[in-house]
């Protein structure tokens, strides 16, 4: 149960925390581009590859604590649902390169920020 618990508060806080940044990057970029989307999975992969390093080999953290952080916080701040609609919508529309760039950026940048949340927390 506490576990359950648990994840539901970090999805309430994770979803919170992309609405938040994403609303934040698309005041400052405008919606052209799907831009806050792109940032809070790249800023999520970055942070998941971390903490899958940090909770479970440094600190052995307990499995309320990881349910909390990588299931509930991450898994609601980070968006695929929400990447899937908007590339979607962006070849719908046309903007096949648009679509294309975000597809491919949102893939190397993710899969690069979670590789190097895992390098920065195997040198702690």
């Amino acid at each position: 149960m506490n576990q359950l618990l648990a994840i539901a508060g970090g999805g309430a806080l994770g979803a919170l925390l992309r609405y938040w940044v994403s609303n934040a990057t698309y005041a400052l970029t405008g919606s052209a581009f799907p831009y806050g989307t792109l940032l809070v999975n790249v800023a999520g992969s970055l942070v998941m590859g971390f903490l899958y390093i940090w909770l479970l080999e440094r600190m052995l953290a307990g499995g309320a604590l990881r349910a909390f952080l990588l299931i509930g916080l991450l898994g609601a701040f980070t968006t695929f649902s929400t990447f899937s609609i908007e590339t979607l919508n962006l070849m719908e529309s046309g903007q096949l390169m648009r679509a294309a760039s975000n597809a491919v950026l949102s893939v190397v940048l993710c899969i690069g920020a979670a590789a190097l949340g895992v390098a920065i927390a195997r040198q702690l």
